[in-house]
């Protein structure tokens, strides 16, 4: 992955939002990423789905510029292309569905999302561009991402976003509007013991499939040492990265744990 040093770098919730959303969707056909970045979600879509069509949506021209190198360096230009484009614009929305893949399985099977978690006027904007759309909601937030999701959905699809923790009635209000349901909801703990929530991943879909909502045990990455945790290891057994069996816990976590510091 190509990433700025000191621009927008991805994170955990790109990483708990695509690995939850394939958890889902193993076999998806079809995938939309909005919102997507130097294309993190959506790579990762890619790699476990070798025989999907995969879009994606992204308005900021320093990382669309990215996510172009990244899709070129992962050899994913055959079934890969991503749009410089406002995720809130409906005819792109229905140009991407009407395309012969897509609309074969009657819109996307799979859609998702990683939008900023800060409402305008609640946060200072970065001065650097890219990182004040990736955490301010310059664009919209959690809202905007399911109306479009709505719009491009399957009817049997599955939509992914992630919010920041305590969001939820603006996830519920957005799904309404979007007409979709809550299937489910995944908080994630960034340390066991000292941080609570740190964002959920929520699963949507339209009332006919939805079922029933569903709170699912929270995902911890680190424990009350900074160690990693089973659940964080098999996040990378998951993409098929290295496990370091004798890994350190975090430096800064660790010390403060141990009281260092």
């Amino acid at each position: 992955m190509y990433q700025r040093k000191h621009g927008h770098r991805y994170s955990l919730d790109d990483v708990v939002t695509a690995w939850h959303a394939l958890r889902q969707r193993p076999q998806a056909r079809t995938c939309l990423d909005l919102g997507c970045g130097l294309g993190s979600v959506l790579l990762m879509l890619a790699d476990k789905l070798p025989g999907a069509h995969l879009r994606g949506v992204e308005a900021q021209t320093i990382s669309h510029a990215l996510l172009q190198r990244n899709i070129a360096r992962n050899g994913l230009g055959g079934r890969v292309r991503a749009e410089l484009a406002d995720l809130r614009d409906g005819a792109l929305l229905d140009r991407l569905r009407a395309e012969p893949e897509v609309a074969q399985t009657g819109g996307f099977e799979l859609v998702t999302g990683t939008p900023p978690y800060k409402p305008v006027g609640s946060a200072t904007p970065s001065p650097d561009s890219q990182r004040a759309h990736a955490r301010v909601e310059l664009r919209g937030g959690v809202e905007e991402y399911l109306l479009a999701a709505g719009r491009v959905l399957a009817p049997t699809g599955l939509c992914v976003v992630c919010a920041e923790a305590g969001a939820e009635a603006r996830v519920q209000d957005g799904a309404a509007r979007a007409g979709l349901q809550l299937v489910s909801r995944l908080d994630v703990i960034p340390m066991a013991g000292r941080k609570g929530r740190l964002f959920a991943v929520h699963t949507l879909a339209f009332p006919v499939s939805a079922g029933t909502f569903a709170v699912l045990p929270a995902l911890c990455a680190r424990d009350a040492q900074g160690a990693r945790t089973p659940e964080a290891y098999e996040l990378r057994r998951f993409f098929g990265l290295d496990i370091a069996a004798h890994e350190p816990p975090s430096p800064a976590l660790g010390a403060h744990a141990r009281g260092d510091a």
